[in-house]
């Protein structure tokens, strides 16, 4: 008896020893492994929005100077709908000379294009410059803050409330990892050219002032640049209340990545942080190429049309990134084709579409296009038309 009552014990503590491993084990599984000192992390595929890596990402915190983001996405913004020229002249006012923190010494009076002023925001974090764009671009930084919330709603940034343009401590101004990332992506993929500015390691302007002329450094903010292969931007952010925040974005094999840290504990945390996700991120993404369609596109009937009808084919090939957690397999596709068109026709019009999905999801489509272009019918041609039909 008492035997049995020894392998009863040991058995027991056996189980014991082992329950807390295994879940230690589970946990391990349930944060893919990642040692981050970050409060606030993720890793967003940048063409497709698809989020890789998430912790705590839906936290409202202090964005510090990462609130940029939005203010170089409105800048872009209205260089790409013509309101605003890289040449065009900015002048500094009191309001936006008097910005602490990171600065490019910017004085009342001086003025500088917006190619100085995008390159002082994005290389050097300058507070003085952002204000200064946001006075030209609205008005007033009140103004353009009220832009940078609209647009923030609009992208559907949940967790998002700016009260400045810069990033400096203020009460109620917040941001969390996954808004980052939404804004982060919109600025990169509907202005890319962002990127040639963010990825300036240094470079200088020259002051002009009563003073005289003085040329001054850009040093970039951020060293992840330097370190981590494929880096391309975007921006850093610091504060005594935020700690270290960072919008690391990477591309490699034509696989674009942006990784959001925000309150790492130190500034080289910070971008081992970053690179941590960004890695995580490139090991569990593949770029899918879909293979040729397995049956062939049948013409469009065109109704009123020299031709009875058009081929059409494809656009553009479809491509999409899957994780590891993802097979090509489970990719479907389905053709919705237009039943006709009216001539004229022209090469390149829309004739349907090639939707795919991933077991069952939507994940995307690509255009049916025409491939010739079709003449409207004339009076003798048609007349000669029913002619060969009539004496065949």
């Amino acid at each position: 008896m008492k035997k049995w009552i020894v392998c009863y014990l040991s058995l027991l503590l056996i189980i014991i020893m082992i329950v807390p491993v295994a879940a230690e084990v589970k946990t391990e599984d349930k944060d893919a492994g990642l040692d981050l000192t970050a409060k606030s992390a993720l890793v967003m595929e940048a063409s497709t929005g698809k989020v890789i890596y998430e912790n705590n990402s839906e936290e409202a915190m202090p964005p510090a100077s990462v609130t940029k983001v939005m203010t170089m996405l409105l800048i872009f913004e209205a260089i790409d709908q013509g309101k605003l020229s890289y040449k065009d002249e900015v002048t500094v006012s009191e309001h936006a000379a008097s910005m602490g923190g990171s600065q490019v010494f910017l004085e009342a009076g001086e003025t500088q294009t917006v190619d100085v002023m995008i390159k002082s925001i994005a290389i050097a974090s300058g507070n003085d410059a952002a204000v200064a764009m946001a006075e030209h671009i609205a008005g007033s930084e009140d103004a353009f803050v009220q832009k940078m919330n609209a647009k923030a709603k609009e992208l559907g940034m949940k967790q998002t409330v700016f009260k400045n343009c810069c990033g400096l401590d203020t009460d109620g101004h917040v941001t969390s990892a996954k808004d980052i990332a939404l804004m982060s992506r919109e600025l990169i993929t509907k202005h890319p050219k962002v990127l040639q500015y963010s990825s300036i390691w240094m470079d200088e302007f020259t002051h002009k002032t009563k003073k005289g002329e003085s040329v001054f450094t850009l040093s970039n903010t951020n060293k992840l640049l330097k370190q981590y292969q494929g880096c391309t931007g975007l921006k850093t952010g610091s504060t005594s209340q935020a700690k270290f925040c960072l919008s690391a974005t990477a591309e490699r094999n034509s696989i674009s990545l942006i990784a959001v840290v925000m309150a790492s504990n130190s500034s080289k945390e910070r971008v081992k942080d970053a690179a941590a996700l960004l890695d995580y991120g490139f090991a569990n993404c593949q770029m899918y190429q879909a293979p040729k369609l397995k049956e062939k596109l049948k013409p469009i009937a065109v109704t009123g049309g020299e031709e009875d009808s058009v081929k059409i084919a494809i656009k553009d090939s479809f491509q999409t990134i899957l994780t590891k957690s993802e097979s090509a397999d489970d990719i479907t596709y389905n053709i919705q084709r237009k039943k006709h068109l009216k001539a004229p026709v022209k090469k390149g019009t829309a004739a349907g579409w090639v939707t795919y999905y991933l077991k069952d999801q939507y994940i995307g489509k690509v255009k049916l296009v025409t491939e010739d272009d079709v003449r409207k019918i004339t009076f003798p041609k048609s007349l000669e038309r029913i002619m060969e039909l009539y004496f065949a």
